[in-house]
């Protein structure tokens, strides 16, 4: 391995030490007031220990009105924001750089979560139920336009809490079907405004969003997550997707966005992020980082390549605390199995 333990040095963006990223998982240990606690610390600083370049947070939620997960962390407030620094300390102890993933689950959620109607670009619930309180998706509301800007804010608002709270970037969740996704996706989105219908209004709000934060924060220390293709009972991917990479992500170097997560959401690597850093690649100066279940061989390939800069992995770090360490010394890996999401180790 030589690729993967070097320092990625890119102006776009914040510098990490190596080429490793520990993918954002909700784990559900916040405490009742939604506070990160000593024992998340712990499990982010082992992370950090074991040679991780850049941790990237649980989904931590901007808002009651975007909840949608029983506890998760949030970053609503200066209280979060404050819980959130023994997490900060310890990575940056050991080492590592760690990124906030600001989440609002729009209507991937039920009242509840959010004592009202979620909100979305649509009036039409989700398929399926809530595995987070076995309950059919709650029927959203579609937010009004004018509406846009106080979404907007609240991310805003968020990435400044985050950074304040020593955090040295924050990620925007605009993949997995959640809100900022649910304007993008021309099959959930039905709005015949100017937020929905042509290529160009489906990315509004991402854009607006992005353009939004970066004028709070620097846009070298915001990365955005999305997932324009991935598995859902099959390959799921938007609607006109070449001509939406081909207006958004030029879009998004413009407005100063430092990184891409293209995430396929456990999904095949090769059918789905990997093709798509291979259409984004050419479009976007900033940091790429993909990967999630690639071997230690796959990524050093992948990284070599140039279409990705960093890598990143999802269970396997759950599984291996020290990871980083173990490919370093070719060591075995140990397989992750579902009794790992009980505890955090």
């Amino acid at each position: 391995m030589t690729k993967l333990f070097q320092p990625l040095e890119n102006p776009a963006f914040i510098p990490l030490r190596n080429r490793t990223v520990m993918s954002a998982m909700s784990r559900s240990f916040a405490d009742s007031e939604r506070c990160a606690t000593d024992d998340m610390a712990a499990y982010y600083t082992r992370r950090a220990e074991g040679g991780a370049g850049l941790i990237l947070t649980e989904g931590t939620l901007i808002h009651a009105s975007g909840d949608g997960w029983a506890n998760a962390p949030y970053i609503a407030e200066a209280k979060h924001a404050d819980a959130w620094r023994k997490v900060v300390d310890g990575v940056h102890a050991e080492g590592g750089a760690i990124a906030c993933q600001l989440w609002h689950m729009g209507r991937i959620s039920h009242e509840d979560f959010t004592g009202d109607a979620p909100v979305s670009s649509t009036s039409q619930a989700a398929a399926g139920v809530n595995r987070q309180n076995n309950k059919p998706y709650g029927t959203p509301r579609a937010l009004e336009a004018s509406e846009m800007p106080g979404i907007y804010g609240l991310f805003a608002d968020a990435a400044e809490r985050a950074l304040g709270a020593g955090f040295d970037a924050v990620e925007l969740h605009m993949g997995h079907g959640y809100l900022p996704d649910q304007f993008m996706d021309g099959q959930v989105n039905d709005r015949t405004d100017q937020y929905g219908g042509s290529v160009e209004n489906r990315c509004r709000f991402a854009l607006e969003l992005v353009e939004a934060v970066t004028k709070r924060v620097p846009g070298k220390q915001v990365m955005a997550r999305i997932s324009p293709s991935r598995m859902m009972g099959g390959l799921y991917e938007w609607p006109e997707l070449d001509e939406m990479i081909a207006h958004l992500i030029p879009a998004l170097g413009q407005l100063g966005l430092g990184a891409l997560d293209v995430s396929c959401a456990n999904s095949p690597y090769a059918e789905t992020a990997g093709r798509m850093v291979r259409k984004i690649r050419p479009l976007f100066d900033g940091v790429i980082v993909a990967g999630a279940s690639l071997s230690p061989q796959e990524a050093e390939a992948e990284l070599e390549s140039g279409f990705v800069d960093a890598i990143t992995w999802g269970r396997a770090f759950i599984a291996n605390p020290d990871l980083v360490r173990k490919i370093t010394h070719n060591e075995e890996l140990a397989a992750f199995d579902d009794t790992m999401r009980n505890t955090l180790v």
